[in-house]
């Protein structure tokens, strides 16, 4: 080359690229190759009809991150980490402090968001499974009660993009199949492709959501915002690039190696190279994050309309840095189940600033939206609305939950399905892995199993019985 430097940005830009294309490649190489005939189909279909005048009933805002886990923000104790928008969330609303995803897998997850239902349920099983047209999200209903919807920012279900009822703006990217790029991403918009050169995506996208925020500021309305951050390739913007450079990393697990992200198959979560300049990155793009939920909390205030705006900020999934000599999800363990959920509902809260210790679903996301619109859940929901919680009203609440993992090829982790109670944890596998079973209340890092142990062989019947059970539900 002519005697130019290249900048460490570029040079990070390109290789994480390169490793994001050979990832989602494995997993979504077939959305690339038709994505653009079914952008054309999309284009040509009428829009729904929209409501317009207010309704009585609260706006709805949900923020949604990609593997954000939970104790990672400085309202969950983080020690270096400042997120002062999420820190406010959490001090204006409620923060669920036992709040974990049924499937620690972006596809499954996020159907099981919208749609109420566990991934044996809605049919997205893993990341190569695709979403079924003839499923019913909450905009469907939010749309029939008057409300006017958008879905802006990262879909990641496999086969064309879905015909989603009840969506008013429909803003998502197909590029690295699905996964987004951080810089000049290009997105869908309302069916029509369009270039975003000079853009950063967590900008971007809170850019179009607030456009429709300002469109329907005298209406009803529910914005559901996916984000693609903090997915890799952890690329922060450039004026918090190298924010958190020279933080202690104590924080994370002793059994973390520095090149374990290239340890046992774990190439194919693409985040090749040293795990320290990762989780840096990744701390700094939540930094980016929380600036983006800032604008959108001042927007509302500045509109008049926060106290009548309901908003939900939570994630697809946790994520290991290190734990169990891991990187990635899908594992049935606290790093990758447990998620923030956070509520802000100025007038559907009793007692804002408290931390209710009941387990919070990612399948309680869509009945949760429907019950604070005063809308019946349908039965076919599996989760439950936390409104009661929300609203201090006495209510039996669950004591464990069903967490399911399907095999997604290629990576290395079998199918598991697991019953998570209040103290304990227990695994069971496909094929020959033994399962395993843990006291949560005194081993939160899931490091002993106590299967073998006089404890363990007292639990055991039970909880075989109660994962039966749940599966079958």
């Amino acid at each position: 080359m002519s005697g130019g430097k290249i900048s460490r940005r570029k040079v990070l830009k390109k290789a994480a690229a390169a490793a994001g294309a050979a990832a989602a490649g494995a997993g979504f190489g077939l959305l690339s190759k038709w994505a653009k005939g079914q952008i054309a189909a999309e284009g040509s279909m009428p829009g729904p009809v929209r409501h317009t005048g207010r309704t009585g009933k609260p706006n709805i805002v949900v923020v949604l991150t990609d593997d954000q886990r939970w104790d990672h923000m400085g309202c969950a104790g983080h020690p270096f980490l400042r997120t002062p928008w999420m820190d406010r969330l959490a001090s204006e609303g409620v923060l669920f402090s036992n709040a974990f995803v049924t499937t620690s897998l972006c596809s499954p997850s996020r159907a099981s968001f919208l749609t109420g239902r566990y991934a044996h349920s809605h049919g997205v099983k893993n990341n190569l499974t695709p979403w079924r047209d003839e499923s019913r999200t909450f905009f469907e209903y939010l749309k029939d009660a008057g409300y006017n919807n958008a879905f802006i920012g990262k879909w990641h279900m496999p086969g064309r993009l879905p015909r989603l009822r009840g969506v008013d703006r429909f803003v998502t990217f197909t590029v690295q199949g699905g996964q987004g790029r951080y810089f000049d991403c290009p997105l869908v918009i309302d069916g029509v492709e369009t270039e975003r050169p000079g853009k950063y995506i967590t900008d971007d996208l809170t850019d179009l959501a607030i456009d429709f925020i300002r469109s329907e500021k005298d209406n009803t309305f529910c914005l559901y915002l996916a984000h693609k951050a903090v997915h890799h390739q952890f690329l922060p913007p450039p004026d918090l690039d190298g924010l958190y450079g020279a933080e202690d990393l104590r924080n994370l697990p002793p059994e973390y190696f520095s090149l374990q992200t290239m340890a046992d198959g774990a190439f194919w979560e693409g985040a090749l190279g040293p795990m320290e300049v990762h989780y840096r990155h990744y701390c700094e793009c939540l930094v980016a994050v929380d600036r983006q939920l800032g604008r959108i909390m001042t927007e509302l205030e500045n509109l008049g309309i926060a106290d009548d705006t309901a908003i939900v900020y939570t994630s697809d999934n946790g994520y290991s840095w290190g734990e169990h000599a891991r990187n990635g999800k899908r594992w049935a363990t606290e790093e990758n189940m447990r998620v923030p959920f956070m509520v802000r509902h100025p007038r559907g809260i009793r007692g804002p600033g408290r931390r209710p210790a009941e387990m919070a679903l990612n399948i309680d996301l869509a009945p949760t939206l429907l019950d604070i619109a005063g809308i019946a859940v349908p039965p076919q929901m599996e989760g439950r609305s936390l409104a009661p919680i929300l609203e201090r009203r006495p209510t039996l609440w669950r004591g464990d939950f069903l967490y399911e993992y399907f095999k997604d090829f290629p990576y290395n982790v079998p199918a598991q399905r697991a019953v998570r109670t209040g103290r304990h944890l227990y695994v069971e596998y496909e094929g020959r892995r033994r399962p395993e079973l843990y006291d949560i209340a005194r081993d939160p890092r899931t490091m002993t199993d106590i299967t073998a142990t006089r404890e363990g062989a007292a639990a055991l019947p039970a909880l075989r019985r109660r994962l039966r059970e749940l599966s079958r539900a």
